[in-house]
């Protein structure tokens, strides 16, 4: 019980300090923690599939995409209402993951791994073969006057960081509740030992699809979001691209911890953003730093922290 609430108290105060600096923030760091945060979110949703169930996706972007460009195609075809399309981006992605997961869960290990790269890359192509709608690698513009929501003006920067904020918050919560549930420990214990969970009596295909539903429903949210918040759906975001981010961004923060995403998100996204100031090389110096990150960090920042300070890190 006293866990719980260090716990709860530590990620309610990550949600309140991200609150309190969106009024002290210069304007480029604040546009880019506003950023940072619906990415994280996507971070989130790969996490429960990786880091709390042990499945290692390359087709996570396929999700991010289909709430995107649900979310996208919507609004800029129908001239649906931007909630409305919103949730039908999010509705998108889960039905996606829930086709993918029926399939792909018929495979383990790095067949698993090809799969999902093979339906992910299937995605990209289609993005680009029906090209008159999606505009393929040039994308699409979603207007200011197509941003409003409830009268809120979601592309003024205030009101786009605390929308970024709202994503963050919500998809991290959701985590912070998976992880004290039943289903959250029984995904814990197929990651840890599959054979033994099945042998114990659990359905492990059944938790296995509703970790891909779970986790594809919060990418699908982070990327309807993305699209909605930064006004720009394109190709690229289905790309190979964004399903190995997903990946670093939870290896670097802590695979298997509830704050992990975040820290990974951000960590990653300043490295290359300060990285790129300096050199046109700005990938070698990262992925030095990565290399240097995952030998002496191997378990992530969260991961250390876990081990070092707060063993009651979730």
């Amino acid at each position: 019980m006293r866990d719980g609430r260090k716990t709860l108290g530590l990620h309610l105060g990550l949600l309140a300090l991200l609150f309190a600096l969106q009024f002290v923030l210069p304007a480029y760091h604040h546009g880019n923690l506003a950023r940072i945060m619906v990415l994280a979110a996507y971070a989130v949703g790969y996490n429960i599939l990786f880091g709390y169930t042990g499945l290692l996706s390359l087709g996570h972007a396929l999700f991010f995409a289909a709430g995107m460009y649900g979310m996208g195609l919507l609004v800029n075809q129908t001239g649906a209402a931007p909630l409305a399309a919103l949730m039908a981006g999010v509705i998108a992605g889960a039905l996606v993951a829930a086709a993918l997961g029926v399939l792909a869960l018929r495979t383990e290990g790095v067949a698993f791994m090809i799969v999902t790269l093979m339906f992910a890359q299937a995605g990209y192509l289609t993005v680009l073969y029906f090209g008159a709608y999606t505009r393929g690698d040039e994308g699409f513009v979603i207007q200011q006057a197509q941003r409003v929501m409830a009268g809120i003006d979601l592309s003024d920067p205030s009101n786009r960081y605390f929308a970024g904020l709202l994503v963050f918050g919500l998809a991290m919560l959701i985590n912070l509740w998976l992880v004290r549930t039943r289903f959250g420990r029984v995904l814990i214990a197929i990651r840890e030992n599959e054979e033994r969970a099945r042998m114990l009596g659990y359905d492990v295909f059944v938790h296995k699809l509703g970790a891909v539903v779970l986790s594809g429903t919060i990418s699908a949210m982070a990327g309807a979001s993305y699209g909605l918040l930064f006004g720009y759906v394109g190709a690229s975001f289905a790309s190979v691209q964004y399903s190995i981010f997903p990946l670093l961004w939870v290896l670097l923060g802590g695979a298997g911890t509830v704050i992990g995403p975040f820290l990974g998100t951000l960590f990653m996204f300043y490295l290359i953003d300060l990285s790129s100031g300096l050199t046109t090389a700005y990938m070698l110096i990262a992925g030095v730093a990565l290399v240097l990150l995952t030998l002496f960090a191997p378990q992530g920042l969260a991961g250390e922290l876990r081990n070092r300070v707060w063993r009651w890190l979730p």
